[in-house]
């Protein structure tokens, strides 16, 4: 066994205190029968993400049970895809084992830079495997207690494999002692994108219709934020006269309101939900909802997404956009979502616009097929950059399971 670093065994010495979880280890399940797989993530957004991880696995086994925790989770629990997201333990080892003897997890996937050292160390002597993915040329971070050393190298060593994002975090890694051997580069693991689908006869139809003219899209768009969009459109308009936009409300009940603003402005106007049809003429195609939202990313190489130039809720996710083929243009709004919308920025697949003068400019400066294309592609990259790593974490989670299986 190696020796364990001694600001590890000093951490380990000074978590011992009283046991918080008696309480609430009275109201949790019994742990289900064969193999439980546990994800864990620093944040929010990244257990969204291994929850679509989780969903492929379904679609390849069904012979395991899940336990989730978030260190988000600490102030309140809440749900992200049917699941409830429960917090990790405390760092005191009393919490520690308590979680773990009853849960007993046969691998955890540890994603972010937030580190317990603590939980870390018993799940490894309990004979977890444990896989760290998403690792960041960032500090790491333990739970802020002041008189705890620094813990992170000895944590870091205790993975059996770790996924780092790029060369710079596998040296940081490397230089806190962790082995070479165990590091592998891998892109960053992006929510898993099920691409909408779209008739293929409607997307025949409608690029006939079309006819070779510039179309954009402002995809789930919030009502205070349309006055703005209809208005960049009508602008940039007048440098592409055939620019032709789609419309589609983040809620439905909106489109009659947005209609009255599209003719306000004079937009000519053609109404999805009433069966029109654009002609040469139209201006505005508005969508009443967006079950055909498949079709219109196919159909627009450049889409604004709406929820970020106004409004507080945080903005959408992009990959969807970037999967379907088209170069995005968002408001500053996009919190929820601001590691995704980073990365596409930093791959020349995204822009940012601030009103509606910057919107305005964009969409005439980027409709052009050529830099459109070029922005796709790059969107494209990263999207299939997040799917390899995805691919790479469930083959060592199925190698794992077969091997458990193979021993029974």
């Amino acid at each position: 066994m190696a020796r364990r670093p001694f600001s590890l065994t000093a951490y380990l010495a000074l978590a011992r205190g009283a046991d918080r979880l008696i309480a609430e280890a009275a109201r949790w399940p019994e742990r289900p029968l064969g193999p439980l797989l546990w994800l864990h993530s620093d944040t929010r957004s990244r257990i969204e993400t291994l929850l679509t991880l989780n969903r492929r696995l379904r679609q390849q086994r069904t012979d395991f049970s899940l336990l989730l925790t978030c260190d988000a989770a600490e102030s309140e629990v809440f749900e992200a895809g049917g699941y409830v997201i429960g917090p990790p333990p405390s760092e005191t080892l009393s919490d520690v084992n308590r979680f773990l003897s009853h849960w007993k997890p046969d691998m955890l996937i540890w994603a972010g830079n937030g580190l317990r050292p603590a939980l870390i160390h018993e799940a490894e002597a309990a004979g977890t495997h444990l896989l760290l993915v998403d690792a960041t040329d960032a500090p790491w971070r333990q739970p802020s207690k002041r008189f705890l050393p620094d813990a992170s190298a000895g944590a870091l060593s205790l993975f059996h494999n770790i996924l780092a994002q790029d060369k710079k975090a596998a040296s940081r890694m490397r230089r806190l002692g962790v082995p070479a051997d165990r590091i592998e580069f891998a892109s960053p693991l992006e929510p898993e994108v099920f691409p909408l689908t779209s008739h293929d006869g409607l997307h025949e139809e409608m690029t006939a219709v079309l006819a070779g003219r510039p179309v954009w899209l402002a995809a789930n768009i919030q009502l205070d934020e349309a006055d703005d969009v209809l208005r960049a459109h009508r602008r940039a308009a007048r440098l592409a006269h055939r620019l032709l936009l789609i419309v589609v409300p983040a809620d439905p009940a909106d489109e009659p309101v947005i209609a009255e603003m599209c003719q306000d402005i004079g937009l000519r106007l053609a109404r999805w939900e009433n069966g029109d049809m654009p002609d040469e003429n139209t201006q505005v195609l508005l969508a009443g909802d967006d079950g055909e939202l498949g079709l219109w990313y196919r159909l627009a190489p450049l889409c604004f997404l709406g929820g970020s130039l106004a409004g507080k809720t945080g903005g959408q996710s992009p990959m969807m956009a970037a999967a379907l083929g088209s170069a995005i243009l968002y408001g500053p709004n996009v919190g929820r979502h601001l590691d995704a919308y980073s990365r596409l920025v930093a791959a020349g697949a995204a822009r940012i616009v601030k009103d509606m003068d910057s919107l305005s400019a964009a969409v005439s400066h980027l409709i052009a097929p050529d830099r459109a294309a070029a922005m796709a592609h790059a969107g494209w990259n990263v999207v299939s950059a997040g799917a390899e790593t995805a691919d790479l974490v469930l083959d060592q989670i199925n190698e794992w399971l077969d091997a458990m299986e193979g021993a029974r």
